[in-house]
């Protein structure tokens, strides 16, 4: 079976779902509610792109679109943390572009080793250990675990070569770089033989650089016609284009002029997505097939019309091997002279970008589908919607503090909430009911405090002490001297037995 070149492909990853916390209490004899010990839930598994020198097609994605990366494990009581979800590492070739669905650049692969993040693990849900405070000494709740990011991309391969190879099909380009590097292409003279790029490294004396063989260009390639718009994107990070130019065809109406004007129309249509303009990089004309009389005849009449243009031009036979030395070095020389105009690599710098400290975090808009309601965005209240258990009381006042804390109540209160109003909160709906009621100075309720705690029975010491000094005062003050006989009092109404 013959194997294939894939350099596109759509792929669906899903990171893990983070666990859930635990909410837990320590139970041991004699010691009834001895302290919250539930463990945090692990976070979910990322889904990584990296690049593998060893991988050189997207073949495997064609076939296996879907990946997902493990679950985080849920948390136990004894503080014990559930295990984090293990990360899906794909390897994608090097020179691979990731793109959203929009067709925007979120990344350029380059480099072995190079990591992108695909899909975010979510969070782990904390236990009510580390949900325990001054005023909700024992929690009895635990947040969920916040679901993975699930994303579709569009990978594309593009690839890393020094020299470009441009022509219309059977131009000689696969020819070429067969003679030039060690590529075996497969060759022959009916067009578009070339399915696929092939690449090929070509020493000239000390430099050694890589050159593509893309596929023949025909006009209205860039609009999608023949092969050209798949293979196009090869050209983009290429040094040098040189035009494999024909001088030996035998169809009407074409020219090595003609040809090449051709070319340069559909790759000035084509707008490469990494930046940079085509026309910008350095041409060089091959004029190919020389070894047949009539071709030569024809090199030597379009060669000052190319010369005038300030192209450097090269008369080459693959047969017969004329012309490839000077060829070759020409275009190691232009390579040396755009690497060394290039700037250095750099390590990667990490950047922290702060969020200002007036920055509440959190929008409130009017629902446009809902009258009288609001929407309220922002990626924190948005979080805390998505890890909070609806079926217990005690985490929705959690929730409802937490907002209030942040300033949603009172941002919903400036924009004309009244309570009753629907307020939408990711994917959550609910009616708004205020902490504290409107021109009233009310405490907040503390709808998240634990009634099991506030039910005491132990008597303090301070208590102790009152009772105490109570006692004391309550003394008489004139007591018997001492061997003096104490006589019974009777209770009125009540038989002393005399």
């Amino acid at each position: 079976m013959a194997s294939r070149f894939v350099d596109r492909a759509v792929i669906h990853v899903t990171a893990g779902n983070g666990g859930n916390g635990c909410a837990s209490v320590h139970r041991e004899k004699f010691k009834p509610l001895g302290g919250p010990d539930g463990g945090n839930g692990g976070h979910g598994g990322d889904v990584l792109l990296v690049v593998d020198p060893g991988v050189h097609t997207l073949l495997d994605f064609h076939f296996r679109p879907h990946a997902r990366a493990g679950n985080g494990k849920q948390g136990q009581g004894g503080n014990r943390s559930g295990a984090a979800g293990e990360p899906l590492e794909l390897r994608v070739p090097d020179g691979t572009v990731v793109l959203d669905e929009d067709g925007a650049v979120l990344a350029d692969l380059v480099g072995a080793g190079t990591t992108f993040v695909a899909a975010k693990g979510g969070r782990g849900g904390l236990g009510n250990a580390a949900l325990a405070s001054r005023a909700r000494k024992a929690p009895g709740f635990a947040l969920l675990g916040e679901p993975g990011e699930s994303r579709d991309l569009v990978l594309e391969l593009r690839s890393v070569a020094d020299v470009g190879l441009v022509g219309f099909p059977s131009a000689g380009k696969s020819s070429l770089i067969s003679v030039l590097s060690a590529a075996r292409p497969k060759i022959a003279d009916y067009p578009f033989t070339t399915l696929v790029p092939n690449l090929g490294v070509v020493t000239a004396g000390d430099t050694v650089f890589t050159m593509a063989d893309v596929p023949g260009l025909i006009p209205g390639a860039s609009e999608g016609k023949g092969l050209g718009l798949d293979f196009l994107r090869h050209i983009e990070r290429c040094a040098v284009l040189v035009h494999v130019v024909d001088c030996a065809t035998y169809e009407p109406g074409r020219d090595p002029v003609s040809d090449v004007d051709a070319i340069e129309d559909e790759l000035a249509r084509y707008t490469p997505a990494l930046g940079g303009e085509l026309a910008e990089r350095p041409r060089v004309i091959v004029l190919n097939k020389v070894d047949v009389p009539d071709a030569a005849d024809l090199a030597d009449l379009v060669r000052p019309e190319f010369e005038a243009r300030g192209l450097r031009v090269f008369e080459v036979s693959t047969v017969a091997h004329r012309g490839l030395r000077e060829l070759t070095f020409a275009l190691g020389e232009i390579v040396e002279g755009y690497r060394a105009a290039q700037p250095p690599p750099t390590p990667t710098k990490i950047v922290l970008r702060p969020e200002p400290v007036d920055d509440s975090g959190f929008t409130v808009e009017a629902d446009p589908d809902e009258p009288g309601g609001f929407v309220v965005r922002g990626a924190r209240p948005e979080r805390w919607v998505r890890q909070t258990n609806f079926a217990n009381d005690e985490a929705v006042g959690y929730l409802a503090d937490r907002l209030n804390r942040l300033g949603v109540e009172d941002e919903l209160a400036r924009r004309g909430a009244v309570p009753g109003s629907p307020v939408t909160i990711g994917d959550m709906t609910f009616e708004w009911e205020p902490s504290t009621p409107a021109g009233t100075a009310a405490q907040l309720s503390g709808r998240g405090n634990d009634t099991r705690l506030e039910q005491r029975t132990r008597v303090s010491a301070a208590e102790r002490k009152e009772a105490r000094r109570i006692r004391r005062e309550g003394e008489p003050e004139d007591e018997p001297a001492p061997g003096a006989e104490r006589q019974p009092r009777a209770e009125s109404g009540e038989d002393t037995g005399e």
